[in-house]
């Protein structure tokens, strides 16, 4: 026979009191169900915790040892007990994300500052890496959720779109090609071109772009980060292209973001999270919360 939460409240309420009367109002339960606690709990650890030889209830040596070690027992179990509730309630709890720096940088600041203003107690954890660390982050379990563009491969992991972000070509304010409304990709082929690094998601969706176009890009040089590609174009060093998402960062530096066609290249943005288990209460809330803000 297995101990109880029930019986240990039980025996920790007649210890205290001495009186099956006063624990039974205590506990708010009669005092026959009282005494059947006290006897299963008796039978469960394996001899007699009080002594019945007199009208006072009184503890045996067993019991006194136990009582102390019961009280700690209970006091656990409602620290944990509450705690647990606070974390679903969101008044405590831990979000970690991971997202591409484009994000972290154009979108993320005022939608983790609102979820912060309304969860004040969760804490926060960011890690703005690029597009294959953020899914093996997930992955790994250091983050819950993951913001960055849709994978090929979706192993382990589910997929929640939040926007398609079609690519523009971010040009020097003062180029002759910034006062165009739409820019095709062969318009680009000509002038020196600032690639993001071989092996990147987006590197692969120039050189798709440019390869179906017919002609291909006339590289000067790559980065590893679209804000250091940002400054070079701004610097005039040669133009290139970024997925809308970059759009508010370039205006920032002071560029011309056009956007292109011919062929159209749209990669969704979204969310990515185990496919297996259970989000925390703080990551489901903040992904409620990425959905609401879905396309504004």
């Amino acid at each position: 026979m297995s101990t109880t939460i029930k019986q240990l409240r039980a025996f920790v309420a007649v210890a205290s009191t001495r009186s099956l009367a006063d624990a039974s109002a205590r506990l708010h339960i009669s005092q026959p169900a009282l005494s059947v606690a006290i006897r299963n709990l008796e039978a469960s650890v394996g001899g007699p915790l009080f002594n019945r030889e007199s009208r006072q209830l009184s503890l045996t040596p067993e019991g006194q040892r136990f009582a102390a070690r019961a009280e700690q027992l209970l006091e656990n179990w409602d620290k944990s007990i509450e705690e647990i509730q606070r974390q679903f309630a969101l008044e405590r709890g831990r979000l970690a994300i991971a997202a591409i720096p484009a994000y972290a940088l154009n979108r993320l600041p005022p939608l983790l500052a609102r979820f912060h203003r309304l969860h004040p107690e969760v804490d926060l954890a960011l890690e703005d890496i690029v597009m294959e660390q953020v899914l093996a982050a997930v992955r790994d379990g250091r983050a819950e959720l993951g913001i960055t563009f849709r994978p090929d491969d979706l192993a382990e992991l589910a997929f929640e779109p939040l926007e398609d972000s079609r690519f523009h070509a971010v040009l020097p304010p003062a180029h002759p090609l910034s006062t165009r409304k739409t820019l095709r990709w062969a318009d680009l082929t000509s002038l020196p071109f600032i690639a993001m690094n071989r092996g990147s998601a987006v590197r692969r969706w120039t050189e798709a772009a440019f390869s179906e176009c017919g002609k291909p890009a006339h590289l000067f040089c790559e980065a590893y980060q679209l804000s250091t590609i940002g400054k070079l174009v701004k610097e005039g060093l040669g133009v290139s292209a970024m997925p809308a998402l970059c759009v508010p960062q370039m205006a920032e530096y002071g560029l011309a973001s056009i956007p292109l066609a011919t062929p159209a290249v749209s990669p969704q943005l979204g969310v990515v999270f185990r496919s297996h288990g259970a989000l925390s209460a703080p990551a489901r809330a903040f992904l409620q919360m990425l959905k609401e803000a879905r396309g504004h």
